[in-house]
């Protein structure tokens, strides 16, 4: 009678638990929630504290809130940084994907960086026991970006797969249902945007949040010289006087504030290749590297990393995506699941 209870109440889930955004798909319906990985926490003069508003509704507060109001990201370079505010964060995002239906208790699938430790993993897992899933399993992200990128990694075959997320960037080889060689650097999207932030700090002793860094990133971000030179006004706090000003900024000073995190993705690939088997390594020749993830979207990356390493770059359809919906595969063939879920 539970069991057929459960199968009434609960619809799988697959979540892509980033950094900077956390989707979910659900199965069935595919994906149902886009939002930021934020939380904002009110405190009362006791201590006492409550979620406020999770997702967008809590990235609009962001550095706009009194001092009894903190918007906090539960997840830190790819890991959990805060473990009451994750747990709040899943359970919101489990609710909103089953219509506010408190009582579902679905089986989840999460994703995680392939780098992370035992430790790291058992948070995850508890948080998303603790926000009500029935069963978790945990799948590296470069194994989901290979599925929902559509690679064979079934077949004896090697595949590449390069995700730059907002707090890491995994790099991966995969053949035959399984990750061959991997390695996982805490840079990505989040670094970025601090890059841009630093650079604007030295070079204009101008103070600006973290939206304003991203909306730099967004606006003019560029790996690789464009054609076409843009500006934009930015705003901030002089540090010198303390008053807000107004400079502008070019794409090729943002080109130039990013070098440093580009240069350290470009490195982890190389890495990745020198200890790639031969035999694996002639079928990236011929197939070249996939590139998913939000920071795939980052103008010329792909050009940058041809000319770095001088192998056929590939950016999927919907880099932003791929790792859920690869993921959301798995939720339709529970023995690849059991087969590419880690412990």
């Amino acid at each position: 009678m539970i069991n057929l209870l459960f199968r009434i109440f609960s619809t799988d889930l697959a979540i892509d638990l980033g950094t900077a955004n956390t989707l979910v798909y659900v199965k069935g319906k595919g994906i149902v929630a886009n939002e930021p990985s934020m939380v904002a926490v009110y405190r009362d003069n006791r201590g006492n504290q409550r979620i406020l508003a999770v997702g967008e509704e809590a990235k609009e507060m962001l550095g706009r809130t009194p001092g009894n109001i903190t918007p906090i990201r539960p997840l830190r370079e790819g890991v959990i940084a805060d473990f009451e505010a994750a747990e709040q964060m899943i359970r919101y995002f489990i609710i909103k994907a089953h219509n506010r239906k408190a009582l579902v208790r679905p089986r989840v699938v999460v994703c995680v960086p392939s780098g992370i430790t035992p430790v790291e993993r058992r948070a995850v897992k508890e948080s998303a026991e603790s926000a009500g899933a029935r069963e978790v399993y945990l799948v590296e992200e470069p194994m989901a970006a290979a599925l929902g990128a559509g690679l064979p990694i079934m077949e004896p075959s090697g595949s590449m797969i390069v995700d730059i997320g907002g707090g890491t960037t995994e790099v991966a080889v995969i053949s035959l249902a399984g990750i061959v060689v991997s390695h996982s650097i805490r840079v990505g999207g989040d670094k970025m945007d601090e890059a841009i932030a630093q650079y604007v700090r030295r070079k204009y002793n101008l103070f600006i949040g973290e939206r304003t860094a991203e909306k730099i990133k967004l606006s003019l971000g560029n790996a690789y010289p464009v054609d076409e030179e843009k500006t934009m006004e930015i705003k901030g706090r002089d540090l010198l006087s303390g008053i807000p000003k107004t400079y502008e900024i070019s794409s090729s000073e943002v080109r130039e504030a990013l070098s440093d995190p580009l240069q350290q993705i470009i490195d982890v690939i190389k890495t990745t290749l020198e200890k790639t088997p031969p035999e694996l390594a002639s079928d990236i020749v011929d197939k070249g590297i996939i590139l998913t993830g939000g920071g795939a979207l980052l103008k010329n990356i792909d050009v940058l990393i041809r000319n770095a390493v001088n192998l056929p770059i590939v950016i999927v359809d919907d880099p932003l995506t791929a790792v859920v919906m690869g993921s959301g595969k798995l939720l339709d063939d529970m023995r690849l699941l059991k087969e590419v879920a880690i412990s």
